[in-house]
């Protein structure tokens, strides 16, 4: 018994040296989390959700041992052979569950879970301008709002392509009459989308810019859309038609996961038109199964599951709940802000409002997003109402921008 209780007192002793010995380097570590943690109620200035649904996840991750697994979804996922050490069968489900909220047919999509949404704006600019060349023989110019996500224009360097900015309006629209001034006509047109801007939140007017294309028949066209936020709630209000491809004639969308869905590291969607994923270029890997016509090789395994036990934990109903609340507290945030006179601009179908500039107090306690535009009179900042940004949250925040 005495041996017993001395080999017990030993084992508790190398834990608490352990413990000892892990605790400098780990404070810091834990120190960041609660500061993290105290600032997440008032994370008002970036399209993050911080209401993450995702902790029954982790937990059946863990205990079912997946988290000493090394999945890899390299490969197309849309195969008929998607098991095998990656989790593709459920990719496969995540696209087959979002195509039809974008317009697609189940038989003519083709899709995958990306990195983020700059990853989606990759894949959409390089299969439109394959596509483009492939039809054409000719590489395209890409037209893009000067507004727009700094990431396309980032892109078209990469992939060593000609871009035009196109002018866009005071609130941040892309102007159809500066796209047919800009627009060369000898040339295919691949055309980017905003679907809410970085800034101001404004929403390219697809239907304009398409009759000003329209004009022009002798131009090869491609259509993506840039949707990271907005493309994760219209699909679930009354403005749905407005992500629709079939109505809007786009080709491709890319769609942030980490933003409306809550997913809580940097994911997304990227879904295209089957003949578009038909007429890119072939590479074919034997040891993959057949050809890899996407960027990636690998491609997390992790992600897709995270959005397939969102689809059946949260799911349409409870994501349309949310779409509309959070619309909801848009339009109040406005009224609000409208009340106590504090200058304040929103864009239509838009969960941005855009503002005067407050204190730089009151920019660091609510994380807020700085931005200058001298037709509203200079210095900026704006709120993205997400899920946490609630009514009883707006009105502190009005309380402390008149006190």
């Amino acid at each position: 018994m005495k041996k017993s209780f001395y080999f017990l007192a030993v084992l508790l002793l190398c834990v608490q040296c352990v413990v000892n010995n892990r605790k400098p380097e780990f404070q810091k570590l834990d120190e960041w989390t609660k500061v993290w943690k105290e600032g997440q109620n008032t994370y008002f200035g970036y399209p993050v959700n911080q209401k993450s649904a995702l902790h029954d996840f982790y937990e059946w991750y863990v205990n079912t041992g997946m988290d000493m697994i090394n999945l890899n979804n390299a490969g197309d996922p849309m195969t008929d052979n998607p098991w095998k050490m990656s989790s593709q069968a459920f990719e496969r489900e995540v696209i087959e569950f979002f195509a039809p909220l974008y317009g697609f047919d189940s038989d003519s999509v083709w899709g995958i879970v990306t990195h983020s949404g700059t990853d989606g704006n990759n894949h959409g600019i390089y299969f439109g301008a394959n596509s483009l060349y492939n039809r054409t023989g000719k590489k395209p110019v890409v037209y893009v709002s000067d507004e727009a996500h700094y990431s396309n224009m980032r892109l078209c360097d990469l992939q060593n392509l000609d871009v035009k900015l196109v002018k866009s309006d005071s609130m941040g629209r892309m102007i159809p009459e500066e796209l047919e001034k800009v627009l060369d006509t000898k040339r295919p047109a691949l055309l980017v989308y905003a679907m809410g801007s970085t800034f101001k939140g404004a929403i390219d007017d697809q239907e304009a810019l398409n009759a000003v294309l329209d004009r022009h028949p002798e131009v090869a066209v491609y259509r993506h859309v840039d949707a990271a936020l907005f493309g994760g709630y219209l699909p679930f209000t009354e403005h749905k038609r407005m992500v629709n491809c079939k109505d809007m004639r786009y080709e491709s969308i890319a769609i942030s996961g980490h933003k409306f869905f809550g997913i809580d590291s940097p994911s997304g969607l990227f879904l295209c038109t089957r003949e578009t994923y038909d007429n890119q270029n072939n590479f074919n890997v034997t040891y993959l199964n057949g050809n890899m016509k996407m960027i990636n090789c690998s491609r997390d395994a992790v992600q897709p599951l995270k959005f397939w036990w969102l689809i059946q934990t949260v799911g349409y109903d409870n994501w349309s709940l949310q779409a509309n609340r959070l619309l909801d507290c848009t339009e109040y945030l406005k009224q609000q802000l409208d009340s106590i006179g504090w200058p304040c601009w929103k864009n239509e179908y838009s969960n941005t409002v855009f503002f005067k500039r407050p204190s730089a107090e009151i920019c660091s306690e609510y994380v807020l997003a700085l931005g200058y535009d001298e037709h509203f009179g200079g210095e900026l900042a704006h709120v993205v109402v997400m899920q946490h940004v609630t009514k009883d949250k707006i009105d502190k925040f009005v309380k402390a921008l008149n006190p």
